[in-house]
C-alpha cells in the first residue's frame, strides 16, 4: 500500500502545495470520490463526462487527507477553505494523469517484488486472472482489477502494492504504438507474457505486423534477469522471441513448447481438462471456465507460476476454482432453464470464433444459440471478418443466429451462404428488437451465446435472459 507525504508528493510531480502539512501522509489514491476512504488522496482528473473538481467537496466529507487539483487556485476558493478547515492538503498539479504516473513511478521503484505485465490482442484479461488464481495461495499477489490495464488503471495498480507484496500483476491494453512502452516505463516489468498477436485494432495501427511490435514492446522492456513467457504455436512469437533480452519459455500445444498440454478434453459443460506438460514433471488439470480456447490461457498462467516456483498441483487447484472478471465467458442459468454464456466484454475474430466454439461444445436439450454483435477496430478487414464468422457459425451445430448492428449483418449473410437456413438466421439493427426476437425464441433447455465488441453493450441481453422484467 502507498505510504507518502506531501511533500515527496508535491517534489515527484512539482507540484504546489497550496494548503497543508507537507508532512502529512496520504495511505491510497483515488480517482473517484465514492471510493475515498480517511487518509487517502482524491485525484480530480478532468474527463469528458464529468470533472473530479466538482467531486472535491464530497472526498474531503469523506475523509480525504489531501486533494490533487489540476485547476487554477483562483477557481477553487472555497475547496481549498475547507481543507484547510480540515486539516488536509491541497496539491496543485499541472496535470493529473501525469502526476498519477509519476507517482506510481516512485512507488514503483520502492517495490522489491516481481512485476508481471501480460498483454495480447485476445486472453489477457483472462490470463491475468489465471495467473492470480495460481499464485494467490502460494504467494502475495496484487493484481489489475477487471479490466483497469490503460494509462489511469495500471499506475492505479502499482499503487495498491506494498512492501510485503511478492508479485504485483499488471495487464497492459494499448490502441496505438509506444502505448506499452510508455505504460512499461512506469510498471518496469520483470516478466512479461504476450497471449498472442491477432487482429484486434488494426483500424488503428494498419497492420497486423504493427500489432505485433505493439505487443513485443512488453518483451523488449524486460531486462536481461527477466524472462519472457510467450504462445509457442503464435506465428509472431519466433518475431518476438528475438527482441528479448532475457530468457524466453514458450508454452502451448505444439511439443516444441517447454509448457504443454496432452490429452484435452471438453465436457458436457464446456469445461476443458488436459495434462500439464512440463519440466520437472505435470499433473491433470481441470478447468473451471468453458471455452477449449481457455487451455491456452491456462497454459500461460501455468507457465509464469512454474517460473516463480509454485508447484503443478498448487497450479491445478488454483485453475480449478478460478473465477474471471465480468462478462468473459460467464455462464448462468435463468429461472426459466436456459443457460447464457455471457462473453459480451469484447469481441475480435479470434475470440468470436474460440466463443462459438464453446457453444457448440455445450451439451443441451435444447438449441444452441448464438447472438453475435458487431466487431469493432478491424478496418479493412471489417467486411470479410464478419462475413467468415457466419461461415463457420453455420459449419458448427449451432441452431439459431441472432445478430445484432450493421457489422454484423455481414455474419448473418456468411452463415446463409454456408448453408444455414435463412429462417434460423435473424438480423436484428439493434439490441431491443434482438431482445423480442429471443422472447418469442428461447426455452428450457437452450443454451444462449452473447458476444461482441464493448461498444454493442449487448450484456445487457443477457442480463435480460437471467431477469426478465
Amino acid at each position: 500500500m502507498l505510504m507518502i507525504d506531501a511533500h515527496t508528493m508535491a517534489s515527484v510531480t512539482s507540484g504546489e502545495l497550496l494548503c497543508g502539512s507537507g508532512e502529512a501522509v496520504v495511505s491510497d489514491i483515488v480517482i473517484d470520490s465514492r471510493h475515498t476512504s480517511p487518509g487517502c488522496a482524491f485525484l480530480a482528473l478532468e474527463g469528458e463526462r464529468s470533472d473530479g473538481h466538482e467531486f472535491c467537496e464530497a472526498a474531503l466529507e469523506r475523509g480525504a487527507r489531501a486533494l490533487i487539483v489540476c485547476r487554477a487556485p483562483e477557481s477553487l476558493q472555497d475547496v481549498i477553505k475547507l481543507a484547510c478547515e480540515r486539516d488536509a492538503v491541497v496539491l496543485r498539479v499541472a496535470d493529473g494523469v501525469q502526476a498519477l504516473q509519476d507517482l506510481a513511478a516512485h512507488h514503483r521503484s520502492r517495490l522489491q517484488c516481481e512485476v508481471v505485465g501480460i498483454t495480447g490482442s485476445t486472453g489477457k484479461t483472462t490470463t491475468k486472472d489465471f495467473v492470480q488464481a495460481t499464485l494467490e495461495d502460494t504467494l502475495r499477489v496484487v493484481c489489475t482489477e477487471g479490466n483497469r490495464n490503460n494509462e489511469l488503471g495500471v499506475p492505479l495498480t502499482i499503487l495498491r502494492a506494498g512492501m510485503d507484496t511478492d508479485v504485483l500483476i499488471v495487464e497492459m491494453g494499448m490502441r496505438a504504438e509506444g502505448e506499452i512502452a510508455a505504460l512499461c516505463e512506469i510498471a518496469r516489468p520483470s516478466l512479461g507474457l504476450v497471449t498472442n498477436v491477432g487482429t484486434s485494432h488494426i483500424e488503428i495501427l494498419g497492420t497486423q505486423d504493427a500489432v505485433a511490435r505493439a505487443k513485443g514492446e512488453l518483451v523488449r522492456s524486460l531486462p536481461s534477469g527477466g524472462c519472457a513467457f510467450l504462445n509457442g504455436d503464435d506465428a509472431y512469437t519466433d518475431l518476438i522471441a528475438e527482441w528479448s533480452v532475457a530468457p524466453v519459455v514458450r508454452w502451448g500445444l505444439s511439443e516444441k513448447c517447454d509448457v504443454s498440454a496432452a490429452d484435452v478434453l471438453v465436457g458436457s459443460d464446456g469445461h476443458p481438462s488436459f495434462t500439464l506438460v512440463a519440466p520437472g514433471g505435470g499433473t491433470r488439470i481441470e478447468l473451471s471456465v468453458p471455452g477449449r480456447h481457455n487451455v491456452y490461457n491456462a497454459l500461460a498462467a501455468a507457465a509464469l507460476a512454474l517460473h516463480l516456483g509454485v508447484s503443478p498441483d498448487a497450479i491445478a487447484a488454483g485453475l480449478a476454482t478460478a473465477s474471471l472478471s465480468a462478462m468473459r465467458m460467464q455462464v448462468f442459468e435463468s429461472a426459466s432453464g436456459i443457460t447464457v454464456i455471457n462473453d459480451a466484454y469484447n469481441a475480435n475474430p479470434v475470440s468470436m470464433r474460440a466463443a462459438i466454439e464453446t457453444l457448440s461444445d455445450m451439451q443441451t436439450t435444447g438449441q444452441r444459440v448464438a447472438v453475435l454483435g458487431d466487431m469493432a477496430e478491424l478496418g479493412s478487414l471489417t467486411e470479410v471478418a464478419h462475413f467468415r464468422i457466419g461461415e463457420q457459425v453455420a459449419r458448427l451445430p449451432i441452431d439459431v443466429l441472432v445478430t445484432v448492428g450493421s457489422r454484423a449483418e455481414r455474419i448473418a449473410q456468411g452463415a446463409r451462404a454456408e448453408g444455414m437456413r435463412a429462417d434460423r438466421v435473424r438480423a436484428c439493427a439493434e439490441a431491443p428488437e434482438a431482445v423480442e426476437v429471443l422472447d418469442d425464441l428461447l426455452s428450457s433447455g437452450d443454451v444462449v451465446l452473447v458476444k461482441a465488441s464493448r461498444v454493442m453493450g449487448l450484456e445487457a441481453i443477457a442480463e435480460g435472459i437471467v431477469n426478465p422484467r
